[in-house]
């Protein structure tokens, strides 16, 4: 049947090899009042960089490292998102909260331990982001001391989570620094000072 085709040469998988990801072409540049969209990942064009709840925050930062991003989705065996850790959850005070509650050493916590669970996780839906402008997502991040926003669409069976803002993303694709946690730990300054 097949007998006027040629039969190409094989050869053997080399070690340490890595697989071929779509990467989304946001944007060198962008001003306030673009699209927000400019500045989103979109899970629809690039694939989320994901773990498990029972991978080490050690695995997790080489994780992150190695793909050039700061938040992880943690999901189950059937993708359903558990929850999310970000570098600052790793690199912060989480660890060494959790080791002062449970004991044990740094290199045997893992991801479940210290991930924001997803019924904590809020939120932007995706037909308000396709109408709102850059400067709108910084304003949010901002107002919430977020350096992530995660974005859902309604699909058949109810959320899915479409794509997320990062304000290291923008703060690149802007040319300036957007740094929420920043606002975020000066009201919390403030706070204690006047308790």
């Amino acid at each position: 049947m097949f007998q006027n085709y040629d039969t190409l040469q094989q050869g053997a998988l080399e070690t340490g090899v890595t697989y071929s990801r779509p990467p989304q072409r946001l944007p060198e540049r962008v001003r306030a009042d673009d699209p927000a969209v400019h500045v989103m990942t979109d899970f629809s064009k690039v694939a989320a960089i994901t773990m498990g709840p029972c991978a080490t925050i050690d695995d997790a930062n080489e994780r992150m490292i190695a793909s050039g991003v700061r938040m992880l989705l943690i999901t189950d065996q059937y993708n359903a998102i558990m929850g999310v850790v970000t570098s600052t959850d790793i690199m912060g005070e989480r660890p060494m909260r959790y080791l002062q509650q449970i004991g044990g050493k740094r290199g045997e916590i893992l991801l479940r331990d210290i991930m924001t669970p997803q019924d904590q996780i809020e939120v932007l839906p995706m037909n308000q982001v396709e109408k709102a402008c850059v400067g709108d997502i910084v304003n949010t991040l901002y107002r919430y001391g977020r350096k992530h926003a995660l974005v859902v669409e309604q699909a058949a069976g109810g959320q899915r989570v479409r794509g997320v803002f990062s304000a290291s993303q923008i703060s690149r694709q802007l040319g300036e620094t957007i740094d929420p946690a920043e606002v975020a730990n000066s009201f919390a300054e403030v706070g204690a000072a006047l308790a």
